[in-house]
């Protein structure tokens, strides 16, 4: 069976990436370039940042479109999976990385109504866009998937409660999934960061507050520096390539040395 499994070279494959607007989305799209990539759909909640960052890949050369989506939504990630197919004739790398206006906060202080919100928000966009993606995979015998989770997942955090149970959520859904999908050439890792620097998210959560001296001590923690958005996106661009063909069900992390999970 392992003889049908196709393993595409990035000059060959069409990468959509759910979140790729900005942050570590755009800085994955833009290093998926640096590795050869030639055709790139971004998905966004924005039409100013999303043309932006679409005519940014234009810019390098590549054929790059743009979807104003919110994959959060359920009834979503059908439509955004059939557009990406129609723009660029197949998918073969999924990569799912939106980002929550959730700040982290002590459990007592989450007003129980927001719960589930949150878990929403976090963890379903990774399981949606799967869900669209992966039944094409399937017929083409082989794909990729990265999703971004969070060293929450794997680290329990003071004020990262709620967060850290969707990013875990995440992080067994890519696992399992790898497992899942390997017979048919499909493999799927997550990326899990703690502090980012260069993103809107992260200046949103660390700017004050509590968040803000949460990450603060974190980065103190960081001897080896802390992370950059640029750090994840070459490192998801090396999970997409055929160089990583062996590599799945894992859940690495980027920290900089905050933590060692």
């Amino acid at each position: 069976m392992n003889e049908a499994i196709r393993v595409r070279e990035m000059k060959d494959s069409a990468a959509l990436i759910v979140g790729g607007t900005a942050g570590i989305g755009l800085h994955s799209a833009l290093a998926m370039v640096d590795a050869g990539i030639r055709t790139i759909t971004i998905v966004g909640r924005g039409d100013e940042r999303g043309k932006a960052a679409r005519d940014q890949l234009i810019e390098r050369g590549v054929e790059a479109y743009f979807i104003r989506a919110d994959a959060r939504e359920q009834g979503q990630a059908p439509e955004i999976a059939g557009r990406a197919s129609e723009l660029m004739g197949r998918i073969d790398i999924l990569m799912c990385t939106t980002a929550a206006d959730t700040r982290p906060e002590l459990f007592k202080d989450i007003p129980p109504e927001s719960i589930a919100t949150i878990l929403d928000d976090m963890a379903l966009p990774a399981m949606f866009m799967a869900a669209a993606v992966l039944p094409a995979m399937r017929e083409q015998r082989g794909g990729v998937v990265v999703n971004v989770a969070s060293d929450a997942a794997k680290t329990a955090t003071p004020g990262e409660s709620v967060i850290g149970a969707a990013k875990a959520a995440i992080v067994m859904f890519t696992r399992t999934l790898a497992i899942e999908e390997k017979r048919h050439g499909i493999r799927a890792n997550a990326l899990t960061p703690s502090l980012v620097t260069g993103t809107a998210s992260t200046e949103r959560i660390t700017e004050d507050g509590f968040s803000g001296k949460l990450f603060a001590r974190a980065a103190q923690q960081a001897h080896l520096g802390v992370a950059t958005a640029d750090d994840i996106g070459a490192l998801a661009a090396f999970l997409c390539t055929p160089a990583a063909a062996k590599l799945t069900g894992q859940a690495i992390s980027v920290n900089g040395g905050i933590s060692a999970a």
